[in-house]
Order: structure tokens, then sequence, then C-alpha cells
């Protein structure tokens, strides 16, 4: 079957063309149209500004998706877009475009859960990705998600089966990556700026002499906590304003921090490993494009787990996209018992700045 994907949650313009076949997910075609250089200036995304573009973007890049895809409207089989969560302006254009395309070209709707299309960016599997590889991944998983509004660990029992063990309680880990970088006086989006700082830090192989706290990362349940590390930096950084201007200085704060927080993902993780005993373990989100984060995850995995199988989605299907969207609409689609009622999605379906996954 041929999906057209449509993403809106955030500041990204993103449209998806994908085919679902014999367990196969093929990308035919994945457009993104982004923002960063519009909102770097503010220091972040400000809704009113994201709608603005998205509306602009938003037919062109649907149509650059068909056209690289090479299929036409009428080849299409379903259309599925991100109902939420989200900024509310920015998801309203990408839903009510769905439905204006959903009743014009009379195609079933699905909404789709943000963070549900980056769990199963992971069944990505187009031609360099072999089916082989969809094959060890088996339920139950355990997948950590992190992104720039979520910190999750969810255990997934079956397909489209969701139980949050674990969250967290304030910032969730890529928000604390774009407000240290603020502290640190460099620029948005946070993420890059700090794995960079960090990774030319970490090539002085200079010693550590910065120690920040690793918070809840003794606690006994599963959950995070994110703003006392983000407040730990700004309090080095005011408690030392002699050292702003020296890079090395900053750098290494840079490299605690994303250790600090990367030691506390790891650390539930594997925590919630003992526990539940799953047979794959996942990342998915922005943040998981962490260079060092996907390879100390993987390493700690693969040492105190070498049975559980460690599974990591693409790069480019990590960021938001439209290609993920499409995806998890496919799953949904084979597992519904009631597919009439995506016919009405056009009418039915409504953004949901806070939808629950």
């Amino acid at each position: 079957m041929l999906i057209l994907g449509i993403e809106t949650s955030c500041d990204e313009t993103a449209a998806a063309v994908i085919r679902k076949d014999k367990g196969k997910t093929e990308v035919l075609s994945s457009v993104i149209s982004s923002q960063i250089e519009l909102h770097a200036q503010w220091g972040g995304v400000v809704p009113n500004l994201a709608a603005r573009e998205h509306l602009k973007n938003i037919l062109p890049v649907i149509e650059s998706s068909l056209k690289e895809a090479k299929i036409r409207p009428q080849d299409l089989d379903l259309i599925a877009v991100t109902q939420g969560p989200g900024l509310i302006p920015a998801l309203l254009v990408g839903t009510n475009a769905a439905k204006t395309l959903s009743y014009v070209w009379d195609k079933p709707l699905i909404g789709i859960h943000h963070i549900e299309g980056h769990i199963y960016a992971n069944f990505i599997f187009d031609k360099i990705r072999s089916i082989s590889k969809q094959a060890k991944i088996k339920f139950p998983i355990l997948c950590l998600v992190v992104s720039g509004g979520h910190t999750q660990l969810v255990l997934m029992k079956k397909h489209l089966d969701y139980e949050i063990i674990g969250e967290t309680l304030d910032d969730a880990a890529g928000e604390a990556f774009d407000k240290v970088a603020r502290i640190l006086g460099k620029g948005y989006p946070g993420g890059p700026i700090i794995s960079q700082m960090a990774k030319n830090f970490k090539q002085k192989k200079e010693a550590v002499e910065i120690k920040l706290p690793r918070p809840m990362i003794k606690s006994k349940d599963f959950n995070f906590s994110f703003s006392g590390l983000k407040t730990a930096v700004l309090y080095l950084v005011k408690n030392n304003p002699e050292k702003f201007k020296d890079e090395k200085f900053l750098e290494e704060a840079a490299y605690e921090f994303q250790q600090a927080a990367i030691d506390v993902l790891v650390g539930k993780t594997l925590k919630a490993i003992r526990k539940y005993n799953p047979q794959t373990v996942m990342m998915a989100g922005g943040v998981s494009v962490n260079q060092e984060l996907r390879a100390q995850m993987e390493m700690a995995v693969k040492k105190d787990f070498p049975s559980v199988n460690f599974h990591l989605p693409e790069i480019k299907y990590t960021l938001d996209n439209a290609a993920m969207i499409a995806a998890a609409a496919a799953f949904r689609w084979e597992n519904s018992e009631d597919k009439e009622r995506f016919f009405s999605g056009w009418k039915n379906l409504e953004a949901d700045a806070n939808l629950k996954i």
C-alpha cells in the first residue's frame, strides 16, 4: 500500500510517501522544509511564526513528495498526519491540509501520535536495511524516547501497545540541551552545538575537572529529571564569570553536561531492562541522533545484556520527518478491525496539542 505522511508538529514542514509491502517499508520520498534559521534568532521555536511558515510550505512540500515518489494522488491508499502532541498553531496547519486532501481525494485518513511516529521510525526498512534486521525486532520491546519535548521509557508487548514505565518529571532531555546551550552563550538548536563542543573537549584528552550531578540516577523508579542538571550548569557559569569567555571551560562544561545526561539515560534504561526483560531495546526521538548517546547505550546494553537485540533507527528518520508518521499509520491500518472509520477522518480528526499515547 502507498501512504502519504504529513508532519507539522513543531518547526519542520514534512511530507513523505512510503510503500508498505510484504513486511518491507520502503521510503519513496521524504521532503522536509526546516525553519531552524528563522527560529534561531529567537533562541527557540515561536509557535505563530512556525504556523505561518507551515502554511506557506505545506502544499509545495506535499507536491514535491508526490513528484519525487512518482506517485499521483489517485495512486495513494492512505493519508496520515501528526495529530499531536505539539504546537497547536503548527498542528492545525498539517491536520487541516490532510483533512482537505482526504476529502478531495476520497482517501482514508489516520491521525498519528508524534512519539508513536518516532518509535515506528525503527520499523522503516528500505532497500538499504534488510528484512533480516526487522526479524530481530521481537516483543516485548523497551524503547527510550528522547526528544525536545519528551523523555520516556516505553514498554511495548505488541504493536501499538504502550506502557510508559518512566518519564521526565520536568525538562525533557532535548529541552535541557537547548537551555544549556543558551546558558553557555551558544545558539539554537542546542543539541548539535553541545554535542560538537563535547566532542572538541574529548579530543583534547584532558582530565575533567568540572563535576555535575546525575539527577535521580539512584532512584528506585524509572523517572528522569533534567531541570536540576541544567540549573547546576547555570550556577557553574554564574560562579565563574571570569571563565565565560574561555572556550575550553565552556567545552568542558558541555562535555560534563552531556555525559551526565547520558549516564542517567543509560542507567535508567539498564535498570528497566533488568526488571522487564525485553527482547529488544530501541531508542527514538531527535536526541537519539546524539552519537555519544547512541554509542554508549549500545555498548552498555550489549555488555550487560548480550542476548537482548539493540536497535537504532536510521539517523535521517530520527529527527522530525513524515516517513515515520506514514510508517506508524501503516501498522495502525494493518492492525485495525474497523478500517471504515478512517474514511470519515476528514471530518472527525482534530489536532490535539496534549494528545496522550
